[in-house]
């Protein structure tokens, strides 16, 4: 309206989105009677006080919308779907396949899952000093060669050929 205000109150409102929702075959959220200085978590369905949640700058009540409960048992699951497109259980065939140990090391458990940064298909789980090292390598064949070689003993020393210009041994 033009001075600012609704033209039913809050509550006549509420019932008329209710019934709205029911003609559309829809089911509308019931209020849940929250005492101050807690918050209800969408996840649990609980009201629990304000220490157990997350703050989010974002939203005006400075509280994330579901509690850290739920926050934390949805998370790996979510991560796992939102950064390789693969559940739990698909994670835990690759470490059945790969008998639970780590593909390079051979010795530690594996738990992180590896993948190529270029075309983000996951190659397997690995243990997390390997695949941080793969990582930290830039998945460059060339240069785990070369750690190879240097752990081999082989002297990877480059001569000088002109003055900025390098030539690698071969």
């Amino acid at each position: 309206m033009r001075d600012g205000l609704q033209a039913y109150c809050r509550e006549c409102s509420a019932e008329c989105y209710r019934q709205r929702q029911e003609a559309k075959g829809r089911s509308a959220r019931e209020k849940v009677h929250v005492p101050p200085g807690h918050k209800h978590c969408r996840g649990c369905g609980e009201v629990k006080p304000h220490g157990d949640w997350h703050r989010k700058n974002s939203v005006p009540d400075g509280l994330a919308s579901r509690c850290k409960a739920c926050k934390a048992a949805s998370e790996p699951a979510g991560h796992l779907r939102r950064k390789y497109g693969i559940t739990e259980a698909d994670r835990g065939e690759l470490i059945a396949s790969q008998m639970g140990v780590c593909c390079i090391c051979l010795a530690a458990p594996a738990t992180q899952v590896d993948h190529c940064h270029e075309t983000g298909r996951v190659r397997g789980v690995l243990c997390f000093n390997c695949n941080s090292g793969l990582g930290l390598l830039r998945d460059d064949p060339a240069a785990a060669y070369r750690a190879a070689d240097y752990l081999e003993g082989n002297a990877w020393k480059p001569t000088l050929v002109a003055p900025g210009v390098y030539q690698l041994p071969s």
